[in-house]
């Protein structure tokens, strides 16, 4: 079962990600409200995906952001929720995301883009 940390300011949307997660048999080990809570705690519980939304980051170092984050759970799929298909998604891209999902797509277009990266992850 792919291990899963979330990182999300929204408390609503966490939540719509962990119900999505456990119905795909992903697990969720852990979530954060806060950059620094999701890089301090994250790499204790050995995720093997990491679900980041970009408005978490740190503004103006991203990039910092992300390698840090690799560095400390490496080996970890970093998947970028974005907002808005705009520049962010080149930007998420850029800064060292393996992908992104935007949260405007429907739940079953997140939940096949959750479970194609979870297959990647332990294949069958």
């Amino acid at each position: 079962m792919t291990r899963v940390y979330i990182a999300d300011p929204l408390r609503e949307e966490r939540s719509a990600l962990r119900i999505m997660l456990v119905d795909l048999h992903l697990e969720v080990i852990g979530e954060a409200a806060e950059w620094e809570s999701a890089l301090a705690q994250a790499p204790s519980v050995h995720p093997e995906m990491l679900l980041i939304d970009w408005t978490l980051l740190p503004t103006g170092t991203q990039n910092t952001a992300l390698s840090v984050l690799r560095e400390a759970c490496p080996g970890a799929l970093v998947i970028v929720l974005i907002s808005h298909l705009d520049a962010r998604q080149q930007a998420a891209l850029s800064a060292g995301a393996d992908t992104f999902i935007s949260k405007g797509e429907t739940p079953d277009r997140v939940a096949e883009r959750l479970r194609s990266v979870a297959e990647g992850i332990h294949p069958s």
